[in-house]
């Protein structure tokens, strides 16, 4: 296992250039095209996405990559849309006093239930801490209820973020325990009618801007048999606070009494009601696939990845209602397309690489996940995915920081890259944000693909830490999720991101020319699906 990293580099002399260059006009070119009003923003079904998945096809071809899917640059993602209207305000009723939060304000809800009408009406409020069932972590916060037609009360992130012990979960390091996903389907599993996340800025790791416009209008689930809520929901800090002081729990500090292991759901004394009204649509998005067949190895396969999704037209801010999803993710979807070009300029490889933009990681990891649920490409075969999402920098960097360091060999693979750009690789020094499960890559590690997901985003060469960390909380605080992710071709830079594109070509140039497989190394959760 890797374990030896270089802090600081002291060395600032500045990446040398490679024999096969990711082009960086190209990058800017298919980013602006895609990140254009002309877009609409690449919601699935929508106008937006029959021009993306056109565009990306178009472009494959005219590089003379070939389907990936048979005879088909497509593969057909089917999926619900819901687009559900909730009634003007949640009511949270005691026995002396009643709530009346209000919507997109105090409170979201939704539904992944494809159903015209649905709600809660009186049901029980249960404080159930984190929402975690974990037996190896000896830890369950649903103990001793039944749940059916009650709805939990939940924080989000993991009992060790911020405990100051490391070895409580993961310390700091969020654990898929600590996603939304995560709280959603295990209270589905217990049999709860809802669900109520409590938003807090840190441990979330954004704003409730970004809950406002992620949780309203229409969204998309694919279908599936397992259990569901009537209503996901998220409330304000500010309306969290109101509730527990009109609740049994009044005066008690729920975030300290979260974190003790022996902890047991505690009823509030209270009851929500909220309705929800649906409109209600089957349609088939897509995830474009193609391919560089490889020549003596050509049944071996590398993946790169990249979302072409965002969230379409919304929530007017500031006048604009078009989210464009620049950096997130045109900056990736170009990539694919300039790495494709890098490929395409150097001589053939021994194994096949393939490039897929998956659709719906906006809405959950969709595309990825019906992927790895049908993939075109044996994943036993499979060497490797490299994930692209969000290239966002004031210039080039001199770290790599990679998200979920110490679960794969392809750790090292990134770091040779590295050393080659005259950079160090480090872990995400914000692990606590739980980024390795907020991207695609997870749904092809969780088959047992070994991934990689890397960016510069902590040293610039020309840049201190203090200026990229300025740099990146304020893309997180005004711009992430919003209609101000908009390229423009005289302040955006791009040299950061044409490195980023550069290693993760080379790492899979290396993959493609070698009968290695990458391993996952001892001790990670994605070792035994690979066995």
């Amino acid at each position: 296992m890797l374990t030896i990293l270089i802090s600081s580099c002291k060395n600032d002399k500045k990446p040398t250039s490679e024999i096969v260059e990711v082009d960086q006009t190209t990058i800017g070119n298919h980013m602006e095209r895609l990140a254009s009003d002309a877009f609409l923003g690449r919601k699935p079904f929508t106008e937006g996405e029959v021009k993306t998945v056109t565009y990306l096809k178009d472009e494959f071809e005219k590089l003379g990559l070939l389907p990936g899917n048979g005879d088909r640059f497509f593969q057909d993602v089917p999926m619900v849309e819901i687009t559900g209207t909730p009634s003007e305000h949640m009511v949270i009723s005691g026995k002396t006093e009643s709530l009346r939060l209000g919507y997109l304000n105090d409170f979201v809800a939704t539904t992944n239930k494809a159903v015209t009408e649905v709600g809660l009406e009186n049901s029980e409020l249960v404080f159930a801490g984190y929402g975690i069932v974990a037996p190896e972590y000896g830890w369950n916060d649903y103990e001793g209820i039944d749940w059916k037609g009650k709805t939990a009360v939940v924080l989000i992130n993991d009992p060790g973020f911020q405990s100051g012990d490391s070895t409580l979960f993961k310390g700091n390091e969020m654990t898929y325990y600590g996603r939304w996903t995560y709280k959603y389907e295990e209270a589905a599993r217990q049999g709860a009618a809802g669900l109520i996340i409590i938003h807090d800025t840190e441990p979330a790791s954004y704003g409730w801007n970004v809950i406002e416009s992620g949780w309203s209008g229409a969204r998309l689930t694919i279908e599936s048999d397992l259990p569901l809520l009537n209503v996901e929901s998220w409330i304000s800090g500010e309306s969290a606070t109101k509730m527990f002081e009109a609740s049994a729990m009044k005066g008690r500090d729920y975030k300290t009494l979260s974190r003790n292991k022996d902890f047991k759901p505690i009823p509030l004394e209270l009851t929500v009601s909220v309705d929800i009204k649906n409109t209600i649509k089957k349609d088939v998005s897509k995830n474009v696939v193609a391919l560089i067949p490889g020549t003596d190895r050509k049944d071996e396969y590398i993946i790169y990845s990249a979302h072409w999704d965002h969230f379409g037209v919304g929530k007017a801010i500031n006048g604009d209602s078009i989210y464009n999803g620049s950096v997130d993710n045109a900056s990736g979807t170009a990539g694919l397309l300039a790495i494709a070009e890098a490929f395409k300029k150097t001589k053939p490889t021994k194994r096949s690489i393939v490039f897929i933009a998956v659709t719906g990681e906006e809405q959950g990891l969709l595309g990825s996940a019906y992927y790895s649920e049908n993939p075109i490409f044996n994943p036993k075969k499979t060497v490797a995915n490299i994930n692209i999402d969000a290239l966002d920098s004031p210039g080039k960097m001199k770290d790599l920081t990679i998200t979920g360091f110490g679960q794969s060999e392809m750790d090292e693979y990134a770091q040779e890259a590295a050393a080659k750009q005259n950079r160090y690789i480090i872990p995400d020094p914000e692990a606590e944000k739980g980024y390795f499960f907020r991207s695609d890559h997870f749904n092809f590690a969780k088959i047992g693909i070994p991934a990689l997901y890397a960016s510069g985003s902590y040293e610039g060469f020309d840049k201190s830490i203090e200026e990229i960390k300025t740099y990146n909380d304020y893309y997180r605080a005004h711009t992430y999720h919003q209609p101000s992710d908009e390229y423009n071709p005289q302040t955006t830079e791009l040299s950061g991101v044409q490195l980023d594109l550069q290693l993760l070509f080379n790492v899979g140039l290396k993959l493609s020319n070698e009968a290695n497989f990458p391993k996952w190394y001892d001790g990670s959760e994605f070792k035994p699906a690979r066995e």
